[in-house]
C-alpha cells in the first residue's frame, strides 16, 4: 500500500540506483503492510457495486474456563503472519536438529496477517501487500513452500510512472536512461550526478531524515519528484520524519563507507568481488531484470502453503494473554483458545506481532522494553480496488493500445489525495475479466490520517476523482468498486530514532535476563514483504544459535 507501495507495488532497486524510483512495494504498497489489527470493512451499496469482503473475528471465546497444558516445545512463534510463518519454515528446513518442535500461534482464525487475496466475479485482487521483490531469500522460501510452479513475475520492461505537473512521466529504468527522461530538468540531473560523486555539503553530524539526506546529496528535484512519492508509496510516510539510516540503511551506508554515494557503491562492488561467492541454489528461478512477483492465485498462496506444510504446528484462534519466565530459564505462555485456557512451555519465543501489541504483553517482564515498543507509530492506510472498462483509459496513457506498466506514484505536492495506483491487471495475468482494467489504489498514510473518518464510499469517490485527473477519461462511467479495506494501523514508521528505540527494547530484554526471547516482524526487519522473509531467515538463525549453544550444547 506496504505498504503503501512497497513490496507492495514498486519494487526496490539496488542502492546504486537511488536516482530511480525503487520498485518495491507499490507492492506492500505499501511487501506492504505491517501485521495490523483487523481493518475496518463496510459496504456502501450506493457506491460499491460489489460487496466488500468481510473479516472474521480474531478468536472464538473460550468454551471453558478450565486450564490445561499444551506441552513443551523448542520455540513458540507468536503471530501467524508472513514473518512468523516464514521463521517456522526456515527453522524446519535449516535448523531441524535444534528446533525440532516449533509452534506458531495466531489470534485470528486464519494465517497470513495483512496478506489478503480476494477472488470474485472473474477478478483477483489484493487488499494488503500486492507483490514482492524476487530476491534469492524470497525465492528460496517460494521453492521450499512448494510454490515454484505457481510463481508469476511482472514484465521487467514495464514502465513505472510518477505524476508531475499534470502528466504521468516514466521513471528511468537504469542510470544510463536518466538523461532521456523528462521527469527531471537538466539542472536537476546535473545536481544529482555531482552530489552522488561527493560534490555536496558534508553530513551534518546528526541522524538525518530521508528528506535531509536526499536534498543534501542529490538535490531538491530528486527528492520532490522521486524519493518523496516513493516514501509515500513504501512507508505511507512523511520523509521529513523518516530516518534515512533506519528506512534506507544500505544507501545511507554508501556515503558512510565511501565518502559519497558513488564512492560507496564502488567500494561495495570491490568488496563483493573480493568475497568468495557461494554457488546459487540451482533450484531457484532466474528472474530477468528488475521486476516483482506474486502467485497464480495471489499472495495468499504463500502463507497458506507454509501453514499446510506445518500442519498442526499452527494454532489458530489462540490469543496470547500472558508470558512469564520460569525458574528453569524457559518461558510459559498462556493462551485463550476455543478449547479453553491453554499453557505452553517453550525454550525460546519469537514475537512477530505488531510492536504495540508486544508492548502490552511484555510490560510485566520489562517496562523499559515495553515503553520503547509503544513508541513506534503505525498510520492508517486504505486499499481501494476498482475496475473500469479498457476504453475508459485515456489514450495518452496507453502503450500500443494497452495500459502497460507497474503503476504510478503521486507526490504530495501534485494535488491528489491517492498515494499511488498499481495496474494490477497489467502487472500479472488473469486478474480481471476481458475488456476490464483492475486498479489497486492506496490512500491515507502519515500525512493523511483523516481517512479514518471516511466511509468506504467516500474513499472510492476520492480515488475515482484522482484517477479522472490522471488516468481515466473524465466522462467515463462510475467504477466498479470491488473492495475497500482500511488498515487503521498499517505500516510501522521508521522515524528518526527508530533504531535506537529498537536497540533499547532488545537490550532491555537481554539485560533483564530474558535471553531466548526475540523480537521480529516488519518493525524490526523492514516493511517490504521481501524484507520480512529475509528477516525471517535471520531470526531463525538467531533461534538456532541460541538453542545450539545455550540449550543443547
Amino acid at each position: 500500500m506496504a505498504p503503501f507501495l512497497n513490496d507492495v507495488a514498486f519494487p526496490q532497486h539496488h542502492p546504486q540506483t537511488l536516482l530511480l524510483l525503487p520498485s518495491s512495494s507499490i507492492h506492500s504498497p505499501l511487501p506492504f503492510f505491517s501485521r495490523a489489527l483487523f481493518p475496518r470493512t463496510r459496504s456502501n451499496s450506493s457506491i460499491l457495486r460489489c460487496s466488500i469482503a468481510g473479516e472474521s473475528s480474531t478468536a472464538s471465546p473460550p468454551k471453558t474456563t478450565n486450564s490445561r497444558s499444551a506441552g513443551h516445545v523448542d520455540c513458540v512463534i507468536v503471530g501467524g503472519g508472513i514473518s512468523g510463518l516464514c521463521i517456522a519454515q526456515a527453522l524446519s528446513t535449516n535448523a531441524a536438529a535444534a528446533a525440532a518442535n516449533v509452534v506458531v500461534t495466531e489470534a485470528r482464525d486464519r494465517v497470513g496477517g495483512n496478506i489478503i487475496t480476494v477472488e470474485r466475479d472473474g477478478y483477483l485482487w489484493e487488499e494488503g501487500p500486492n507483490s514482492f521483490q524476487p530476491s534469492d531469500p524470497m525465492l528460496t522460501m517460494v521453492v521450499d513452500s512448494g510454490l515454484k510452479d505457481e510463481l508469476v513475475l511482472g514484465d521487467p520492461n514495464a514502465p513505472r510512472f510518477v505524476l508531475w505537473n499534470g502528466k504521468l512521466r516514466p521513471v528511468p529504468a537504469s542510470p544510463t536512461d536518466l538523461p532521456f527522461f523528462d521527469l527531471m530538468s537538466i539542472g536537476g540531473k546535473l545536481r544529482a550526478g555531482l552530489g552522488a560523486l561527493g560534490i555536496r555539503p558534508p553530513p551534518p553530524g546528526h541522524e538525518e531524515s530521508i528528506e535531509e539526506f536526499v536534498r543534501r546529496n542529490l538535490g531538491d528535484e530528486v527528492f520532490e519528484r522521486l524519493i518523496e512519492p516513493f516514501c509515500s508509496g513504501v512507508y505511507a510516510g512523511d520523509p521529513s520524519k523518516l530516518s534515512m539510516k533506519a528506512a534506507f540503511g544500505k544507501v545511507w551506508k554508501l556515503e558512510q563507507n565511501g565518502g559519497s554515494i558513488i564512492g560507496g557503491t564502488f567500494k561495495a562492488l570491490q568488496e563483493r568481488n573480493r568475497a568468495s561467492k557461494q554457488p546459487r541454489d540451482p533450484r531457484l528461478p532466474k528472474p530477468k531484470g528488475q521486476t516483482v512477483g506474486s502467485f497464480r492465485k495471489g499472495l495468499t498462496m504463500l502463507p497458506e502453503a507454509i501453514s499446510a506444510r506445518l500442519g498442526n504446528k499452527v494454532k489458530l484462534s489462540w490469543k496470547l494473554s500472558s508470558i512469564s519466565k520460569l525458574d528453569d530459564g524457559e518461558y510459559s505462555l498462556t493462551y485463550e483458545t476455543p478449547e479453553g485456557v491453554v499453557t505452553l512451555k517453550s525454550k525460546t519465543v519469537v514475537m512477530t506481532i505488531p510492536s504495540y501489541i508486544a508492548s502490552t504483553l511484555l510490560r510485566p517482564l520489562s517496562a523499559a522494553a515495553a515503553d520503547a515498543l509503544s513508541k513506534f507509530h503505525y498510520p492508517p492506510v486504505a486499499a481501494v480496488s476498482v475496475s473500469y472498462p479498457k476504453e475508459a483509459i485515456r489514450s495518452e496513457c496507453l502503450i500500443d493500445g494497452e495500459l502497460k506498466g507497474f503503476g504510478q506514484l503521486h507526490p504530495r505536492t501534485q494535488g491528489v489525495e491517492t498515494l499511488g495506483t498499481i495496474y494490477s491487471s497489467s502487472l500479472f495475468p488473469n486478474r480481471a475479466p476481458p475488456g476490464r482494467v483492475l486498479l489497486l489504489n492506496y490512500i491515507g498514510g502519515a500525512t493523511n490520517p483523516g481517512i479514518l473518518s471516511k466511509t468506504d464510499g467516500e474513499l472510492v469517490e476520492a480515488v475515482d476523482r484522482d484517477l479522472r485527473k490522471i488516468l481515466i477519461k473524465p466522462n467515463s462511467k462510475d467504477p466498479l468498486a470491488l473492495g475497500v479495506r482500511l488498515w487503521p494501523q498499517a505500516i510501522p514508521q521508521f522515524l528518526i530514532g527508530h533504531l535506537d528505540l529498537l536497540d533499547v527494547a532488545k537490550t532491555s530484554l537481554k539485560n533483564g535476563g530474558f535471553e531466548g526471547l526475540f523480537l521480529g516482524g516488519n518493525y524490526v526487519t523492514g516493511v517490504a514483504l521481501g524484507r520480512c522473509v529475509e528477516g525471517a531467515y535471520e531470526a531463525a538463525a538467531e533461534v538456532n544459535q541460541f538453542l545450539s549453544t545455550r540449550v543443547y550444547k
